[in-house]
């Protein structure tokens, strides 16, 4: 049982990058970036198809968060250059990216099997158990990359990107290169989330083309399950948020598939679960208008 609880909460680490990219995008810029789901497997595919064909571990990571980094660049320049919607332009580098993957992968599938990982290698470094190898290395990066964050969005360059999706006029007026603070914004994000995609793949095993199916969804529910539970006094607490919120909802669907539900169902109820989540702050308005009423 403690594996179990540990195995998911270790999950919950690995995707909270994701869900920290999608909250850069989605509280931070106020934008929809649907790219995400294509950069979160062109982050598995880059790094499984350099792992597959011996190079380093770092290489492979680092690589991923680049090719990450492109995509969600792409996207950007698609906005900010071309003047295409946001929405738009998000679904376009997705449905590109679907052949891209392909193209790095040239199959579908790439399996890791009795390959070296950053799993494998924690795992004989600390004679420790899958799980717990895991959790070593999720922990750690989430912790350095949450606390990179932090500093980095306290600087003048990281307040101009914070400016900017909070008021884009006032950011202008203010002589603010809006356009440029979008594109790094998103390079950002989606680096963050082709990182994801690397460390999910070597401790999922493999790498599919399909495999960023409803990580959109994912994102967003950590991100609104974090916000409600942990509130965003500071925007050190809406980082840390969102990393609790990731592995609450890793919780939560290691806990419905205990109780029976089939894994057919689980973008359903995570469809359901993030309009509930989103309707809250609306419901608790009309409550308390309803209670000054009375």
């Amino acid at each position: 049982m403690s594996d179990l609880v540990i195995s998911t909460v270790s999950q919950g680490l690995l995707w909270a990058l994701l869900a920290l990219g999608v909250f850069l995008t989605f509280r931070v810029l106020d934008i929809a970036d649907l790219s995400v789901e294509g950069t979160f497997p062109l982050g598995a595919a880059v790094a499984a198809t350099l792992l597959d064909g011996g190079h380093s571990i770092f290489l492979a990571m680092v690589m991923a968060t680049i090719a990450g980094c492109i995509g969600g660049t792409v996207t950007a320049l698609l906005t900010t250059k071309l003047k295409i919607p946001a929405l738009l332009s998000g679904i376009l580098t997705m449905i590109g990216l679907y052949s891209v993957n392909l193209m790095i992968m040239g199959k579908a599938n790439i399996p890791l099997l009795r390959i070296d990982t950053i799993f494998t290698i924690t795992q004989d470094l600390f004679k420790a158990s899958t799980p717990v190898a895991t959790f070593i290395v999720g922990i750690v990066i989430v912790f350095l990359i949450g606390l990179a964050m932090y500093w980095f969005f306290a600087t003048v360059l990281g307040t101009a990107i914070r400016a900017t999706g909070c008021n884009p006029q006032m950011a202008k007026a203010q002589g603010i290169n809006t356009d440029n603070m979008v594109i790094l914004g998103l390079l950002i994000s989606n680096g963050l989330v082709g990182l994801s995609g690397a460390l999910v793949a070597q401790s999922n095993g493999f790498a599919d083309v399909g495999m960023g199916v409803g990580t959109i969804v994912i994102g967003l529910a950590s991100v609104i399950i974090g916000e409600v539970l942990f509130g965003t006094r500071s925007f050190w607490n809406w980082l840390v948020s969102v990393i609790l919120g990731s592995i609450v909802y890793r919780i939560v669907i290691a806990i419905v598939l205990e109780m029976g539900m089939p894994p057919n169902d689980l973008k359903l109820f995570t469809a359901i679960l993030v309009a509930i989540a989103l309707s809250l702050p609306m419901v608790k308005s009309k409550f308390a208008l309803l209670s000054k009423k009375e």
